[in-house]
């Protein structure tokens, strides 16, 4: 049986996701604050600590994304390769290594699910929205100073998160919290369901080929709401840093196992 990931066949064209490498091109807004230290800690399994500087800071992170395998197929049947996300990243520390940990996230296709918690993201499903800037006409803010964009998040019928970014002028680079490698769990639960987990892994990773386009700086108002099945008020803003529209290119191929613990062989 052949394919990259589920469901396998014996030509693995059903397979959900391409083998790969992954490549990625995307305009993004990130928005870099604040919050409680408790809150992040809060955040972090037990195997992780806070970061030692500025162990609070928190970026939200808007992307839409255009991506695609080696065979550029995504590229030509445009469904397949675009989305857009939203997510959450702070930073840790493991055995005196600083992280970046993505400890939210939220997508807008079924393939970006499953890609994201192949490598350890928290992946879910959600309407996800964000300004595209405009060359022509009066459709869309422009990428100079005074330009306003807005973005917002909403699950099961729920708004999340909304914010609006505002151009002050040009920066070198977009924020520091999503700087580092990131450091994930894979989790799998046993098929007994009796609380166990069959796999435990930390896992990181980073990638390659990264090219950084445009970068804006600027203000940046944000927001988020109440839901039964979303936390994201828990790690609301007590302070802000900066916000930022940005491109970037990148690839991805593969991660590096910490660890990885696993139940023992039935027998």
């Amino acid at each position: 049986m052949s394919g990259f990931y589920y469901p396998r066949t014996p030509s693995g064209r059903s397979a959900i996701l391409p083998p790969v490498p992954w490549h990625y091109s995307g305009e993004l807004i990130t928005l870099e604050y604040r919050t409680h230290v408790e809150a992040v800690r809060a955040l972090l399994p037990a195997d992780l600590d806070l970061a030692d500087e500025d162990p609070g800071a928190v970026a939200l992170i808007w992307a839409d994304w255009q991506s695609c395998a080696d065979d550029f197929a995504q590229i030509i049947d445009p469904v397949r390769g675009q989305y857009k996300e939203a997510f959450v990243v702070v930073r840790c520390k493991w055995r005196g290594v600083t992280y970046s940990r993505c400890v939210f996230i939220w997508v807008d296709k079924e393939f970006a699910v499953i890609r994201g918690q192949h490598q350890g993201y928290p992946k879910k499903l959600a309407s996800i929205q964000m300004s595209r800037p405009a060359y022509v006409g009066k459709g869309g803010p422009r990428l100079e100073p005074g330009g306003t964009f807005g973005a917002t998040l909403a699950a099961f019928d729920r708004r999340l998160a909304a914010a609006r970014f505002t151009v002050t002028g040009p920066a070198e680079r977009p924020g520091f919290v999503n700087g580092h490698p990131m450091i994930h769990h894979r989790w799998y639960p046993a098929i007994e369901t009796d609380g166990r987990d069959s796999l435990t892994e930390l896992v990181t990773m980073r990638g390659y080929d990264v090219e950084l386009g445009r970068c804006y700086a600027g203000n940046f108002e944000l927001e988020y709401f109440d839901s039964p099945v979303e936390e994201l008020p828990l790690i609301a803003p007590v302070e802000k840093i900066a916000g930022y529209w940005h491109e970037v290119g990148v690839s991805w191929k593969e991660g590096q196992t910490l660890y990885r613990r696993s139940l023992p062989d039935v027998g």
